[in-house]
């Protein structure tokens, strides 16, 4: 009763002052270089990570949790690591394995499966608003998208030093001009959502550049810079005039689709089409001059629908036009040209027609000679050697220009910046300028990169970031609950050769990361037992939002991971990686509206991995939509939980949660028989990775007995087995399925 009474005050002590010490800019100043404290409960600390943490519970007179059993540990790692659930063979060795080193081979694994860089990839795809189509009303398809999600996934398998990979991504094709990985790896600079039939181009052109600049600021500086489009930074100090000098490195944006081959197969490719065009060039010169007049006709038309400051760019050979004029005119061209030639052919009557359908007959014919088009990969480059003008704008208004700005970074960024370091870019083509930029951002003294990538994967891990706002390290972002950790972190991750795989070994191997998620009263009073005067130590009253890890948070497992888990568990997930995207069963009421949504043609097609289901941006898939999947139109740094009834439902009713419940009751059946007690062992197993106890044992027999009888009477062919659905699907519906410990 008095430790009930001393709970009741707790409710009413502050939670703790974290980093109130810390400057308001504490960002953009030079990292420290922090040593792991010493700390009274030595035994609790098995890595740095743990002894930074302690330090801090030890402050508020807090203790760890203890650690979580291995069936827990082993289930929680492997849905952070590869996103999947465990099996229960995998389970019963590691819970056997006597070697002191179990835990670590376990996770060295892991680390190298082809499974892990899937696993990551999903929330990097977040950050870089990767879809596969332009999103606004027309929402076109973006067909070679793909190739950049599988380049994200390779990257992280290869465990590729984060710097390269932002290099890559940013200026790969001036930094790297032979590598087609990172040609694939300038796609990052093509996903921003396009209205490509609008008209007024420079407002199109603008839009676009503002929304590189806003994404490659918060995915890998963490900063808001969108803030200063149009006037100084309310809060962080950052300036107008940085927000364009950082935007002008991008100003030369030129998108391609360019071929993925070596030299020598670039080479057989071209001197195949050359015999192939030299073919057919007498056909397609009657083909042409028989459209000539109906394009020109068209052509005209849509070119009324632009001003004539952008339509007479047209008419301007292309060596002959600025680099501004050679951005507009490719934006005009596209819808001049593609509309005025698309369905030509219906609009010709009479003789014409028959003699042009004699001809396209012929052509039809000949296409099969044509060599095959090579892959291609949506990338990006430079218009040229010089990029268009980059001016400051008034308001943020693209119709006011003032002065003019030349590339720069924000000044507020505290790092040494040698001038004879000049960084330049192994290329012929373009203007260097993102060569540039990358070298800075990934430059060791740049105190934001390696900070901003250690805290997302920290958040990946425990669910926050040690600064809970993972794309804001500015003035009115999170302070970091543990700045010295954070530091310590992205030194190491600078020491490793930038590697991310030994940041997560670091974190997956402390004792920090293998309590248990025990946080109800028992632990207070485990604390109220060794701590004196407890009571106004409890942690749920000093830490409620337990921002200082005194336990492991439990967490609902996000989309991907619930689909692909539905899939593991009832045997039917296919394991096969890379390639096009995929398009699963959409649901019956979506079926009918939905456009470019190809379902694929066979069942293990459609039951691949999560991360490789189409990114639409006007179409989500619904499973992933309904439990807090971004819809891609901006970047996003984490991801709401909700807790709505439609997800309830959705799990309840809807035809494919049922049938993979069905699938999940012919899995346990083949491998456990008939008996009520070895099925219910089994999906329990498979799904929640332990068995029942006697209480749910007793329950789930009594409800099997019932369901059988229920569908014998309904006239069911096969009663046991509707019985084992229902089964399945109830196992498939509990909490402990939903979530991580």
């Amino acid at each position: 009763m008095c430790f009930r009474w001393f709970c009741w005050i707790a409710l009413f002590v502050a939670a703790p002052a974290l980093a109130d010490d810390l400057p308001a800019n504490w960002a953009f100043r030079p990292m420290g270089k922090p040593t792991p404290p010493a700390v009274r409960d030595r035994a609790t600390v098995r890595n740095p990570i743990d002894a930074f943490i302690v330090a801090e519970l030890e402050k508020h007179h807090l203790t760890p949790s203890p650690p979580a059993d291995r069936r827990t540990l082993i289930r929680r790692v492997y849905f952070d690591l590869i996103g999947l659930p465990p099996n229960p063979e995998e389970i019963d060795a590691f819970v056997n394995d006597p070697a002191p080193n179990a835990y670590e081979k376990l996770v060295e694994r892991l680390l190298e499966s082809p499974r892990f860089g899937e696993r990551q990839a999903v929330f990097w795809l977040d950050l870089v608003r990767f879809a596969e189509s332009d999103g606004f009303k027309a929402d076109d398809p973006r067909p070679n998208a793909w190739r950049y999600r599988d380049y994200v996934i390779r990257s992280f398998n290869a465990d590729k030093p984060y710097n390269r990979f932002v290099q890559e991504q940013l200026a790969g094709d001036e930094l790297f001009p032979s590598s087609a990985e990172a040609l694939i790896a300038t796609g990052y600079l093509r996903h921003f959502p396009d209205e490509y039939n609008a008209v007024n181009c420079e407002q199109r052109r603008q839009e676009i550049l503002n929304d590189i600049t806003d994404t490659t600021a918060s995915t890998f500086l963490g900063l808001t810079v969108g803030c200063a489009k149009c006037h100084d930074h309310k809060y962080d100090p950052i300036l107008q005039s940085d927000y364009y000098r950082l935007q002008a490195h991008f100003a030369a944006f030129w998108p391609v689709d360019e071929p993925i081959l070596n030299r020598e197969e670039r080479q057989h490719y071209e001197e195949r089409l050359q015999q192939w065009e030299a073919k057919t060039t007498e056909l397609r010169q009657k083909i042409d001059a028989l459209e000539k007049p109906y394009r020109e006709k068209a052509e005209k038309k849509e070119r009324q629908r632009f001003v004539s400051e952008y339509s007479s760019i047209v008419d301007i050979p292309m060596e002959k036009r600025t680099p501004l004029q050679k951005q507009l005119g490719a934006m005009v061209e596209k819808q001049v040209f593609g509309r005025s030639t698309k369905d030509v052919g219906k609009v010709m009557k009479g003789a014409v027609k028959e003699q042009w359908d004699g001809m396209m007959k012929r052509m039809t014919e000949l296409e099969k000679e044509k060599p095959p088009e090579p892959p291609l990969a949506m990338a990006c480059t430079d218009v040229g050697h010089e990029a268009p003008p980059t001016h400051l704008l008034k308001r943020g208004d693209w119709r006011k220009p003032d002065e003019e700005v030349q590339p720069g970074f924000p000044k507020s960024v505290a790092m040494e910046w040698p001038n004879e370091r000049s960084d330049k870019p192994n290329t012929t083509h373009s203007t260097g300028r993102r060569a540039r930029l990358a070298a800075w951002i990934t430059a060791p003294e740049n105190p934001l990169t390696a900070r901003v990538i250690v805290n997302r994967i920290w958040q990946a891990h425990f669910g926050r970031g040690v600064v809970g706002t993972p794309s804001d390290f500015g003035v009115q972002g999170d302070r970091p609950t543990h700045p010295e950790l954070l530091d310590w972190l992205a030194r190491e991750l600078v020491r490793n050769n930038w590697s991310l795989k030994a940041i997560h070994r670091l974190i997956v191997l402390s004792a920090t990361y293998r309590q248990n998620a025990e946080c109800g009263m028992r632990n207070a009073e485990l604390n109220a037992q060794t701590i004196p005067h407890s009571a106004f130590h409890i942690p749920h009253s000093i830490d409620p939002d337990n921002r200082l890890l005194w336990h492991f948070s439990r967490r609902r497992l996000d989309a991907e991971a619930l689909r692909d888990s539905l899939l593991a568990v009832s045997g039917q997930l296919n394991p096969a990686e890379g390639g096009a995207s995929i398009y699963p069963e959409l649901p019956e009421e979506m079926k009918k509206s939905a456009k470019n949504w190809p379902v694929s043609a066979t069942a293990a097609e459609r039951n691949r991995r999560s991360v490789y289901i189409a990114v639409r941006r006007n179409l989500r898939y619904p499973m992933l939509a309904m439990f807090d999947a971004p819809d891609n139109n901006e970047t996003c740094a984490r991801r709401y939980v909700t807790t709505t009834a439609p997800q309830a439902l959705m799990l309840l009713n809807d035809k494919i949660v049922v049938d993979i419940a069905s699938q999940f009751a012919s899995r346990i059946q083949r491998e456990a028989g008939d008996d009520a007690v070895k099925l219910i062992d089994r999906a329990f197993e498979l799904a929640l990775a332990r068995k029942p106890d006697a209480e749910e044992a007793s329950a789930m027999r009594r409800f099997v007995e019932d369901q059988k009888e229920m569908h014998r009477v309904a006239g069911a062919k096969n009663p046991l087995h509707e019985a084992v659905t229902d089964l399945c699907h109830s196992v498939l519906n509990l909490n402990e399925f939903l979530f991580v410990d």
